[in-house]
Order: C-alpha cells, then sequence, then structure tokens
C-alpha cells in the first residue's frame, strides 16, 4: 500500500537523523575516551534521541490507525452492499407473498363461479382518459368477448368494452357510460347503478316508498344477461328522498378500490359443464 504524499517528507526527514544519530552513537561507542566535547554532544543529543524515537513510534502507530480505519472503511461498504441487498430481497419476498394471497382467492371466486373464468393482470391504466378504463393482459384469443363481466375477489370492477387478440380495455362501473342492473341486498328493491363522479356510483330509478339506508350492500339482480345474480357492486353510502321528483338520489362506493387494482377474473357468458 502507497504511503500518503503528506507523510513521506516527514518519514524521510525522521529516517535521515536517526540514521544519523546511529552513526554517531557507534563511533562514540567505538571511542575508549570520552572527551569533555564529546559528553556536551552526548548530553545534547540523548533527549533528542529520545524525543525522535517517540516520534517514530507515534507515526508509527499513526500509521497502523490509519491501515485500520482504511480496513474499517471497506469493511463497511462491503457491510452497506449486503444490507441493501438482504432490504431488496426482502421487498420482493413480501410482493411475491402478496401477489400469491391476491391470486389465491381469484382462484377461490374461481371455484365458485358458475361460469368458465378467464384470469388476467392489469397492464395498463391511463391517467388521463375520456372513458375511466384499465387494460388487461388477455384479449379475443383466450375468449374474451365485449360485454364480459370483470372482478375481483371484492367484487365487480366494470366490464369489457373492447378487445384485441391479446389484451382488452375494462369500462369501469364508475364511468357514466357504465350501466348495471341492481338490487339493494335487504329489501330486494331494484334500480339500476350508473357511474358518477368518476369515483362514485349512483342507484337510479328507487322510488321513495322504498326502505335504503347507508350501509345497504348493493348486488347485480341478474337482469340484462351479462351480470350474474348476486355480484357485489358496491355499499349504499348516502340516500337522499329529497322534496321533488319520484325517485330517491342513492349514491354507491364501488366495493372494489379501483385504484389498486392488479389482477382479475373475467365472467364468460358460458356456464361450466356439470360434473
Amino acid at each position: 500500500m502507497l504511503i500518503p504524499k503528506k507523510y513521506q517528507s516527514w518519514i524521510s526527514l525522521v529516517i535521515l537523523i536517526v540514521l544519523s544519530l546511529g552513526i554517531f552513537s557507534y563511533s562514540v561507542r567505538r571511542s575508549p575516551e570520552t572527551g569533555f566535547a564529546r559528553r556536551v554532544v552526548l548530553e545534547t543529543v540523548a533527549p533528542l534521541q529520545g524525543l525522535i524515537n517517540e516520534s517514530a513510534g507515534g507515526l508509527a502507530d499513526l500509521w497502523q490507525r490509519y491501515l485500520l480505519l482504511v480496513r474499517l472503511e471497506e469493511e463497511n461498504r462491503s457491510l452497506r452492499k449486503q444490507v441493501a441487498l438482504l432490504r431488496d430481497q426482502v421487498v420482493q419476498y413480501r410482493e411475491g407473498y402478496a401477489e400469491g394471497q391476491r391470486l389465491r382467492k381469484l382462484l377461490a371466486l374461481d371455484e365458485q363461479s358458475s361460469r368458465k373464468t378467464i384470469a388476467a393482470r392489469v397492464i395498463d391504466r391511463p391517467p388521463v382518459s375520456v372513458f375511466n378504463t384499465i387494460t388487461i393482459s388477455k384479449g379475443s384469443v383466450h375468449g374474451v368477448r365485449a360485454g364480459f363481466p370483470v372482478m375481483t375477489d371484492e367484487g365487480v370492477i366494470g366490464r369489457i368494452m373492447e378487445t384485441t387478440w391479446h389484451s382488452s380495455r375494462v369500462l369501469l362501473l364508475v364511468d357514466g357510460n357504465s350501466n348495471i342492473d341492481a338490487l339493494i341486498q335487504g329489501s330486494r328493491t331494484q334500480g339500476i347503478l350508473q357511474g358518477y363522479r368518476s369515483t362514485e356510483c349512483r342507484m337510479k330509478y328507487v322510488p321513495k316508498t322504498e326502505q335504503v339506508k347507508t350501509g345497504d350492500i348493493v348486488l347485480s339482480s341478474g337482469l340484462g344477461g351479462n351480470f350474474p345474480k348476486g355480484l357485489i357492486l358496491g355499499v349504499v353510502a348516502k340516500a337522499d328522498k329529497g322534496d321533488g321528483g319520484l325517485f330517491q338520489h342513492i349514491e354507491v362506493t364501488p366495493a372494489v378500490n379501483l385504484r389498486d387494482i392488479e389482477e382479475v377474473i373475467v365472467l364468460s357468458l358460458e356456464e361450466r359443464p356439470k360434473p
């Protein structure tokens, strides 16, 4: 390992002085007599030689500490790399576990459905769009058709709007162009669930004579053919009969957080063959 430049001149000076004193001490020891002048020189040089020896020892100790710091810095750098690698592995394990949990729930949903299903991943979610849509990884070659319901284990998210060979666009149920025949779970009151304000839905055509309250669950009614009966659509967030008109103003929060969708199930219109 090279000696830093800032130490080279000091070390050279110390070595030169030590060599000079060593030669002088040797010549003194070789002489059987010690004169007055020689004694004076010895008395003068002895403390200086001790100081030089201490300085040389201090420099050696400083050098050893420098080497130790260099070694510790290399070890710390290596440990930081290992910590970063382990952190990445933990993140990957957590992601894998979370994905496994989601897929397990979708598999359970597939097993419970009386219709054939097609599993897919969300591959695009436009930040700005004329429609509230997402794109999924399955298309016409996989059996996906326009109008098919799309859902997660928590409930319905929308329906297939259009397909290509290997992908499809899903119109989310919060879009104003989305209309699904629906009913209130408790009272069995029926109406149409329509997209509203891009984040909520509203249930239309519910007479004021019907009892609807906040927290009621909204299900698909099965009318219209595409959506089978009993799929969870959302929860009533607000029910207001108002002063005029024949129908209530009912706002519904979707059962699924539409911003967090990663995997979905597409429900075919084809029934599973009975065993």
